[in-house]
């Protein structure tokens, strides 16, 4: 989950390990002829499904920049800039008032930092392995357990 806001008022985020094998160019004619064509498309979340969100984002030495929630014409611009990334999103996650402080003082959730090296791990179910056992032994030892614990 890549949290994109947060303040008194909810949350809100995209999951980024869920691609749909598909491209925007594939969602609807609007995008198929344009520069966008080829940006993959994932679901962000469970949240209005059919919602599309663009995201832009550039990893740098001065740290994470991302762009979200933006316009067509601004993807496209930022597109054509080095070492920039373009990802679409159907749906996203959101949390009403209180509700994210709540999961997390239950630990619910695993908080880290965005990593350096994010866009270089597998876009799938292994991004999440890859991200929290960078984040230590223990959490390393976590993420590489096997689902089915029959097998460990």
């Amino acid at each position: 989950m890549l949290m994109s806001s947060h303040g008194t008022d909810g949350a809100m985020g995209v999951v980024l390990n869920r691609p749909l094998g598909q491209r925007l160019g594939e969602l609807n004619g609007e995008f198929a002829l344009g520069p966008l064509a080829a940006v993959p498309l994932y679901s962000g979340g469970p949240v209005e499904t059919k919602q599309l969100l663009l995201a832009a984002w550039r990893t740098r030495e001065d740290g994470f920049q991302l762009h979200f929630g933006i316009e067509p014409e601004k993807a496209a611009q930022l597109l054509g800039e080095e070492g920039t990334h373009i990802r679409a999103f159907l749906g996203y996650s959101g949390w009403s008032k209180g509700q994210l402080e709540n999961e997390l003082k239950q630990n619910t959730w695993v908080v880290a930092d965005v990593p350096v090296d994010l866009l270089d791990h597998p876009q799938d179910d292994g991004l999440w392995r890859g991200v929290l056992g960078g984040m230590g032994d223990d959490w390393r030892l976590l993420a590489d357990e096997p689902d089915d614990t029959s097998r460990n």
